[in-house]
């Protein structure tokens, strides 16, 4: 099913008169593709989960229009959207068991969509096997681990076989390992189904591993949308540079003179086509060469190693964070001395205006 987002807004009222209103999604316009992973990406507060909330019927926008697939839904009810919606606290009846949880959205349904017991609990049977959780299904949610109740929300919303998948941070309360597991797990059963999703997360890595395409929010305005290695590789303001990449990217005041890129006063990089204009640099972790005689030189702090790569902690007069890491292949032996130099890979250097932080490319 496809989903069209047409300069979709959401304004919430100010609680104090003398406040302004918020604006919680801003003009947002977009097309889910069928049968899709979509990953709704940004910090707390940009409107990823709001923009989920209207896409499921919870909440109506304040203007534009929601489409699912040629049928204008914006006025339609929850209930008659065909969407199944898995929130971040599992939200699972605590005296039902698994089969009993599973089962409660069919016995809802009336008329013509009406079930026998027996059609109940054979859905119910194969939306547990689909999230491996048909062992279970005589159990209470207390019975259970985080990552199995988890489970058991997805089908849920799956039994009712809906037309639109919806995830509010469903991973957000599993320790590391369990998140990893479940997203792996999510993507597989989307694939399975064939379900057009929507996934809303914070967490860039997450968002980024799992789905087909990412929307990157902030203060309710879209940024950028894509594909999650062509947004990680060609971001259009600094808001998304810094906010996609694990470590994050490393940021420098610098100016261009002369076609040169100048972090301090060393020319670290030839810029083509950039006027001379002072700018903010982003330098991914993985963008800094080893060089004994590179031009951007930093004094070291530690080095740690993980196995296959080794993160080297150095600062810089002119960085915009505290830290600097670059990540160096293991194979490469740094040595333990005051400072460390680098050349850098140009495609892996971003330039932003000091005005905008919009992205100057050269």
């Amino acid at each position: 099913m496809k989903i069209v987002l047409e300069n979709l807004t959401k304004i919430f009222p100010s609680r104090d008169k003398k406040k302004e209103e918020v604006i919680a999604v801003n003009n947002f316009s977009f097309t889910v593709p069928d049968g899709k992973l979509i990953g709704l990406l940004g910090p707390s507060g940009c409107g990823k989960s709001t923009t989920l909330y209207m896409i499921s019927g919870l909440q109506k926008p304040t203007e534009g229009k929601i489409f699912f697939g040629e049928d204008d839904v914006t006025n339609l009810s929850a209930e008659n959207r065909g969407v199944g919606l898995v929130f971040q606290n599992y939200a699972l009846y605590p005296h039902m068991t698994v089969r009993q949880n599973i089962m409660f959205p069919l016995e809802n349904l009336r008329g013509a969509d009406k079930l026998s017991k027996e059609e109940m609990a054979d859905r119910a049977l194969k939306a547990a096997k689909l999230v491996q959780i048909d062992e279970l299904m005589d159990r209470k949610p207390s019975e259970l681990s985080g990552g199995q109740q988890q489970r058991v929300a997805i089908a849920r919303a799956l039994v009712k076989m809906p037309k639109v998948l919806l995830l509010d941070e469903p991973l957000s309360n599993l320790d590391a390992r369990l998140r990893l597991q479940t997203r792996e797990e999510i993507r597989r059963i989307q694939k399975e189904t064939g379900i057009t999703t929507v996934f809303v997360t914070h967490d860039q890595e997450e968002a980024m591993s799992i789905s087909d395409m990412i929307v990157v929010m902030k203060q309710g305005v879209v940024q950028q949308i894509g594909a999650p290695q062509e947004v990680y590789d060609d971001p259009v303001n600094l808001f998304v540079a810094k906010f996609l990449g694990t470590p994050p990217i490393n940021v420098f005041d610098g100016k261009v003179e002369g076609e040169k890129l100048y972090i301090g006063d060393t020319a670290v990089l030839d810029v083509k086509g950039v006027k001379d204009c002072e700018v903010t640099v982003g330098i991914r972790p993985e963008g800094f060469v080893l060089n004994a005689d590179g031009p951007l030189t930093c004094k070291l702090k530690s080095i740690e190693v993980m196995g296959r790569d080794v993160s080297v902690v150095s600062a810089h007069d002119n960085a915009l964070v505290t830290d600097i890491r670059s990540i160096i292949d293991a194979d490469n032996k740094v040595e333990a001395k005051e400072t460390v130099s680098y050349s850098l890979k140009p495609h892996k250097v971003f330039l932003f205006s000091k005005e905008t932080e919009l992205r100057i490319r050269f």
